[in-house]
């Protein structure tokens, strides 16, 4: 008999770990308490405009190609993406505007001159954010922190001896303020602190090499939108033969003497050698291990922002906009304290507009735009959502009709919200947090959860709220971590 593998979840990562798990010869079935897969990675369509609902930022797509390959298919028979030539385009409310091109040498040419900074420190600046990714990501981002061997090897060595060049020891801020004079650059790196959901006044300086992600590897759009990751990925798991039961949640992980044994979902009770949690790790220990003892340090970590989304249906095209759309506070550290200090959103929040259909024409009528308005805000803690998002809506458009110089709630057709609370109960993350916990300390990569559990054996943990985080990129490596630590079945 097959070795078999229970999935709580069908996220991003736990459709990759039940693909990478099957290659290693498990039966897997996964239980996903919503009718769809894909977690937070899933789409509606609004009247006649097609939305992703949830990320919206692809990056290292070989991560996606890897686990076609793995069962020996063309992953261009699946799913396709492009380069985008434009990482961002970039707005002021004093009526600065800055297209950052894709192409670094370009960029620290444009940016230089735009910026009236020196291009070398610009070049310097980008090398140095290479460095810390190319020295931390086998380290870090690609094995368990929480394995001793992991340690024993030249890589850590390496990071060793680089670790005065991280700036583990200041904010990222200060990082940028150290090598920049321009404020508006300083804030324009000190954006990618929003990528792991923590403010680039308390995440650590080592998080500069996020930019590299962008800059150095590429962004990308993915042909059909940001839902054609799920989709495809599901698509091959069907047909490798992984099992699904959708709205069939998980009531509790089965443990005896200290062994999970597989679980308790609405229809009956399922035996495992292994389970693995892709559900957020906080209600994976409150709601389906109960009796279990729980690692209360890391469920009491400072979780990471949120967001409110405002899904709007536009009646008009607009030109100087792009895919990927930034609209900066005028007080970017007052609104980072207002979220993470005061628990709510600041008066001149930075707004992040996304537009599939400047890619993918079909996702809006011809002449319309389907417009992803996104701003941080902070988690669920009972806040009242309603006055919240009453007053987040009325900033959002003072901002843009003023920034854009059009009436922009004139223009909006249709009309979707998601707020913390909606993410919270769609997604089970604890308090609508993007990415589990925040980065917001140099030790926040420590103290978050291992990706198997220390106490119960066979169990483990993959997604955004575990190691090594949140976003699509760390959580296809989560599920790659996962599949290292098991031993393969016999076929």
């Amino acid at each position: 008999m097959p070795k078999t593998a229970v999935l709580v979840g069908s996220g991003i990562a736990g459709l990759a770990c039940a693909l990478r798990l099957h290659a290693k010869n498990y039966q897997v079935t996964v239980f996903e308490a919503n009718p769809y897969p894909g977690g937070k990675l899933h789409s509606k369509m609004l009247g006649p405009f097609r939305f992703d609902m949830g990320p919206s930022l692809f990056t290292l797509p070989w991560l996606v190609d890897e686990l076609f390959e793995l069962h020996a298919k063309n992953p261009k028979d699946y799913f396709n993406y492009r380069r985008k030539q434009t990482i961002c385009h970039y707005f002021w409310d004093d009526g600065t505007f800055f297209a950052a091109p894709a192409d670094t040498a370009t960029f620290i040419r444009e940016a230089a001159t735009f910026f009236d900074e020196s291009a070398a420190a610009i070049e310097d600046y980008i090398l140095k954010n290479q460095q810390k990714y190319q020295l931390t990501t086998r380290l870090f981002l690609e094995k368990s922190l929480h394995k001793l061997q992991t340690y024993l090897s030249g890589d850590t060595l390496k990071a060793i001896a680089r670790i005065g060049m991280m700036g583990i020891d200041q904010s990222l801020h200060s990082w940028n303020e150290g090598y920049f004079a321009n404020p508006k650059l300083v804030q324009l790196f000190n954006r990618y602190a929003t990528y792991n959901g923590s403010s680039p006044y308390q995440t650590p300086g080592i998080m500069s090499m996020i930019p590299h992600l962008e800059m150095d590897l590429g962004t990308y759009f993915p042909e059909g939108g940001m839902h054609e990751i799920t989709n495809s990925l599901y698509t091959l798991a069907r047909d490798v033969g992984v099992s699904f039961r959708f709205g069939d949640p998980v009531s509790e992980i089965l443990v005896t003497d200290k062994h999970a044994k597989g679980v308790i979902a609405e229809s009956g009770k399922y035996p495992a050698d292994i389970v693995v949690s892709n559900m957020d790790v906080y209600p994976t220990f409150k709601k389906l291990l109960p009796n279990e003892k729980h690692p209360q340090r890391v469920l009491q970590q400072e979780r990471s922002s949120s967001a409110l989304i405002f899904y709007w249906g536009m009646q008009q095209e607009f030109p100087e906009l792009d895919l990927h759309n930034i609209f900066f506070s005028n007080d970017y550290q007052r609104e980072f304290e207002h979220l993470f200090k005061h628990k709510t959103i600041f008066q001149d929040p930075t707004v992040y507009i996304n537009i599939t259909s400047k890619e993918e024409l079909s996702d809006a009528p011809k002449g319309n735009e389907n417009w992803f308005v996104m701003i941080n805000a902070p988690g669920n803690f009972g806040q009242d959502w309603e006055r919240l998002k009453a007053e987040a809506r009325k900033y959002i458009l003072r901002k843009l009709s003023h920034r854009l110089n059009t009436d922009i709630e004139k223009k909006i057709m249709n009309e979707m919200i998601l707020d913390p609370v909606g993410i919270e109960s769609t997604t089970s993350s604890y308090r609508g947090a993007l990415y589990g916990a925040a980065s917001n300390s140099k030790f926040a990569a420590f103290l978050r959860h291992p990706n198997f559990s220390k106490r119960i054996k066979d169990l483990y943990f993959c997604g955004g709220s575990v190691h090594p985080g949140g976003g699509i990129p760390l959580s296809l490596l989560s599920a790659k971590i996962v599949a290292d630590l098991v031993n393969p079945a016999q076929s």
